[in-house]
């Protein structure tokens, strides 16, 4: 008990020295984004969707046409949004039908209060956009905290399952894998973590510094960095309660899911394995343990690109799932 107190004492003191040093206001940048939002829909020329999901809304944007081939569903991980997907679809929507959503609680859809942000909560989402746009044949395109939701409805939905992208994903237990700082700060359960959700609900410039820290050690391309920033970065403060809900039961998530490792070796829908080799998290060694699990899978370490590959080297995320999956493949 005395230990304890101790503990929350000298935390107490650093987080009123963490306050003193970042009482200054946020940076306001709904121009920025407006601009490039404005920017974004005349290079793409998307039609965006407001979908229902359980009394709320989910915002969601389609691109391209129906071409035969399956329709790429490209899912956003924790703690960004459709966006992260800017610097990918141009290069495919000539190609290929695509849709990217923001799942509750992120980007521009609903933000429901009281609600259960867990993987669950994410499958009904991914759920709900299938069926608002009566699509028969996907391939999951999965980054980070999707990939969980996404396989586990592969796995139940293997018909309607032409193939799955895995982008720096996890998905159960493996070797190497670890959780990035800021999200190892709000999963670990303790003391630590309990003030690091109060302070950064409370004031938006601590919040604000953490999260721009985090995103720069996704990016590895320097040109890249500062918009993604801005972008994320505008959208990020509104997303706090999912961001602090999902992170409470990540460990939880990823541990129950060992008991799917054997679904996962008899799942025989082709795997494409994209991982940034700079990202030292979701790592190589997550990518191979993906590799030996799944055994219709390719496996490609792209040099230059971190966490967020699709924005460090979307030129070739897109050679490698343009015609994925090849028409020998599906069925296997």
């Amino acid at each position: 008990m005395e230990l304890r107190l101790v503990k929350l004492i000298v935390i107490s003191n650093f987080a009123l020295f963490m306050l003193l040093l970042n009482g200054c206001a946020t940076v306001d940048q709904s121009g920025y984004f407006q601009a490039y939002e404005a920017h974004y829909q005349g290079q793409t020329d998307y039609r965006g969707h407001r979908l229902p999901r359980d009394g709320f809304e989910i915002h969601a944007r389609e691109y391209g046409i129906e071409s035969g081939k399956p329709t790429l569903v490209m899912m956003h991980g924790f703690p960004d949004s459709m966006h992260l997907y800017d610097r990918l679809v141009p290069l495919l929507a000539n190609d290929r039908h695509i849709i990217t959503f923001d799942f509750l609680g992120w980007g521009d859809s609903d933000k429901p209060a009281q609600h259960r942000y867990d993987v669950a909560s994410l499958r009904r989402d991914l759920e709900a956009v299938i069926d608002h746009f009566n699509l028969n044949q996907v391939v999951l395109v999965m980054h980070d905290a999707s990939g969980q939701p996404g396989i586990d409805w592969a796995l139940d939905n293997p018909q309607k399952s032409s193939g799955l992208v895995l982008l720096n994903t996890y998905y159960a237990p493996a070797a190497t894998l670890k959780a990035p700082e800021a999200i190892k700060r709000f999963s670990t359960p303790g003391i630590y973590r309990d003030i690091s959700v109060w302070l950064t609900r409370h004031f938006d410039s601590l919040w604000m510094q953490g999260y721009n820290e985090q995103i720069a050690k996704f990016i590895s391309t320097d040109a890249q960095r500062e918009p993604f920033q801005k972008i994320l970065g505008h959208q990020s403060l509104q997303i706090r309660p999912a961001f602090f809900s999902l992170n409470r039961v990540l460990n939880e998530e990823i541990e129950k899911r060992q008991a799917m490792i054997p679904a996962l070796k008899r799942l025989q829908i082709p795997v494409q394995i994209i991982f940034g080799s700079d990202d030292t998290d979701l790592n190589a060694g997550v990518a191979e343990d993906f590799h030996r699990l799944l055994p219709n899978s390719e496996i490609h370490l792209v040099e230059g690109a971190g966490h967020f590959v699709q924005i460090d080297q979307p030129s070739v995320v897109a050679s490698l799932i343009r015609d994925f999956p090849l028409t020998d493949d599906v069925g296997r």
